[in-house]
């Protein structure tokens, strides 16, 4: 099947699930978050919210649009979040802006234009990272102005980033690899994996690569060479390091795989919610985000049992933890949920 087809399958799924149907399976015993609105336009010149015409639908990530499908007039499609001490940072792709809200009370303290569609976040090296899907590169930005500083060249449909204490990784979800950019805003390589490349996280010295396509997990070592490739369930979405182990998520499976770190060995499949999508360690919990339920689940590393079931809005993809609270973007509400981690 080819890349079109691919896009088109995932679109049949996938859009009652991702933009506006009610939740099909919340769990009884959700508990509710704080929703913080994320507004309907960027500042500065980033242009307007979606168009109820928009000539397509969602993907697996609610962020390639091929046939088919509206969107809310309000929608920004709110799907990334990253935390840099201080502001989580939202990508809110459908007006190509990040949007900056303060964690000491959730105020929305500004929106910033970047480059078109931008899907993945990154606070390293003291900066903002932004990988713009249509646009084939990552913005550098300032979080202090918000302003982009340096502009890079990628590979087609960059959608996922990651850094390894050096240099920022980024996956590039159209060309099946990733790309290897130095702080400065200097290309150091290119590297094939497998098919749509989606999450990517550094543990173990060692880049963790999602294949979304290809139902594995590839491990590449600093310079880029293989080191291994691991199955994992079907539609594999999300990756987070959690001491000696890696946790993805399976997002047709409804569940999370967890690998050894130090050899990819499989140490278990647990169940979650239905499209199981982002996923974050507090340094206790992980914290799965269940796409098609509109849920954020706490799971126990140790036992991968569900300790705790959380409402979110609708659609979410992503998750980001600031050291208290839990931050969860939602796609088709055009907000972002919070609550305290523990």
């Amino acid at each position: 099947m080819n890349l079109l087809s691919w896009r088109v399958f995932s679109l049949a799924l996938l859009l009652a699930v991702a933009l506006g149907m009610p939740t099909v399976s919340r769990a009884q015993d959700a508990q509710p978050m704080n929703e913080i609105s994320l507004g309907s336009a960027a500042a500065g010149g980033g242009g307007g919210a979606a168009s109820t015409n928009f000539a397509g639908g969602t993907s697996l990530d609610g962020s390639e649009f091929s046939s088919g499908g509206t969107i809310a007039a309000s929608t920004t499609g709110p799907e990334a979040v990253a935390f840099d001490g201080t502001y989580v940072w939202v990508a809110t792709q459908f007006n190509n802006s990040i949007t900056r809200v303060r964690v000491s009370d959730g105020a929305v303290a500004g929106t910033f234009v970047v480059g078109k569609r931008p899907v993945a976040l990154l606070y390293a090296a003291s900066h903002i990272w932004v990988a713009n899907l249509l646009s084939n590169t990552v913005s550098k930005v300032s979080p202090s102005t918000g302003g982009v500083v340096a502009t890079i060249n990628v590979a087609d449909g960059p959608g996922g980033l990651a850094f390894d204490g050096t240099n920022v990784w980024v996956a590039n979800r159209h060309s099946n690899n990733v790309t290897k950019i130095s702080v400065k805003g200097s290309v150091l390589g290119t590297y094939p994996v497998g098919k749509r490349p989606i999450g990517i996280a550094f543990a173990a010295n060692s880049l963790w690569v999602v294949n979304n396509f290809s139902n594995t997990v590839t491990r590449l070592s600093l310079a880029g060479a293989v080191l291994g490739t691991y199955a994992v369930g079907r539609g594999p979405f999300g990756v987070a390091a959690q001491a000696d182990n890696m946790w993805i998520t399976n997002y047709f499976d409804k569940t999370v795989t967890k690998l050894r770190a130090s050899d990819g060995f499989n140490l278990g499949t647990f169940t979650v919610g239905d499209g199981a999508a982002g996923i974050a360690f507090d340094g206790t919990n992980v914290w799965v985000v269940n796409n098609g339920d509109s849920t954020v689940m706490k799971v126990n590393p140790s036992s991968g049992l569900v300790i705790s079931t959380y409402a979110t809005g609708k659609g979410p993809f992503s998750i980001a933890y600031d050291g208290a609270k839990i931050w969860v973007p939602n796609f088709a509400s055009n907000s972002v949920s919070t609550t305290a981690a523990n």
